[in-house]
């Protein structure tokens, strides 16, 4: 009797499990158009010529679709700003995950006072805006001689990255039984080993998150790069959109081209990375 109840009872969950919801099928769709009808406006927009652009609907197709517009852009620079931020965003990813990693290793083991102190300062850095920081950190960029460079813009990046990179991994590395770190130490591995071997390999989702989160944090960035550089040398993409606003300001399509092609490349690398970006969001990524 108690077999068969512990068997209605599992079947029953199994059933309320597969029942649908109608009311976030719905929210969904609904979101799912909030998101892509803006992105439908804006790329068909880039398709159009500049006198018909502006004489058609926003979402009306355009009748003669023309690459145009992306030659415009790619013509005026864009190509140097593309460059320009990827050396940016690999700077900053750099630097973040080499850092973050054994900090949030050091975090996870070290259950003392002064670790657990300092792990909780650190994440103050999250509380505190970029904002809030600009004049100090201009004149320590100055003192440092990297005024006008991309290490202007890589260096405050990565550092606001971090808190949040550290708190995403620390996650991570919880899921990480005691076991496992307990078998190592009977095979004689040091700390060090049981990072590349153990902690590295089981926390790929959580660093799959870090990278894409800093990486976007580089890519998107435009205090930093409007305040520490003033030269055509060292502009990125944001700072070559602002740019664009004045120089295509009648020419929306073109504009628009320009801010497609600055999207695609980021966009292409949370299409690869999604899953291991929402695993290491919910904190399972070690498992």
């Amino acid at each position: 009797m108690s077999h068969r109840s512990n068997t209605l009872a599992s079947s029953g969950r199994r059933h309320r499990t597969k029942r649908s919801n109608p009311i976030a099928g719905l929210a969904s769709f609904v979101w799912l158009l909030i998101v892509l009808i803006p992105l439908y406006a804006m790329i068909t927009t880039s398709l159009a010529g500049p006198e018909e652009a502006m004489g058609r609907g926003a979402l009306t197709p355009p009748k003669n679709p023309t690459l145009d517009n992306y030659s415009l852009v790619l013509d005026s620079g864009f190509s140097h700003y593309l460059w320009n931020t990827t050396l940016t965003a690999i700077g900053v990813v750099v630097i973040v995950v080499c850092l973050s990693v054994p900090l949030s290793y050091v975090a996870v083991r070290n259950r003392g006072f002064w670790s657990g102190s300092a792990f909780r300062l650190f994440l103050l850095g999250v509380a505190i805006p970029a904002q809030a920081v600009v004049v100090p950190l201009f004149l320590l960029i100055t003192k440092l001689d990297i005024y006008d460079t991309l290490w202007a813009i890589i260096l405050p990046t990565a550092a606001f990255a971090m808190p949040v990179s550290v708190l995403v991994l620390t996650g991570t590395l919880r899921d990480i039984s005691e076991e496992s770190y307990e078998a190592m130490a009977l095979d004689g591995a040091s700390p060090t080993r049981m990072l590349f071997q153990l902690v590295i390999p089981l926390a790929k989702g959580g660093i799959s998150t870090v990278i894409i989160y800093s990486a976007l944090q580089a890519w998107n960035n435009f205090l930093f790069a409007l305040i520490f550089t003033q030269s055509e040398e060292p502009r990125v993409l944001t700072l070559g959109l602002y740019n664009y606003v004045s120089q295509f300001g009648v020419n929306i399509p073109a504009l628009l081209a320009s801010v497609v092609l600055s999207g695609v490349p980021i966009f292409v690398v949370y299409l690869v990375a999604r899953r291991a970006l929402v695993s290491g969001l919910m904190g399972v990524g070690g498992k």
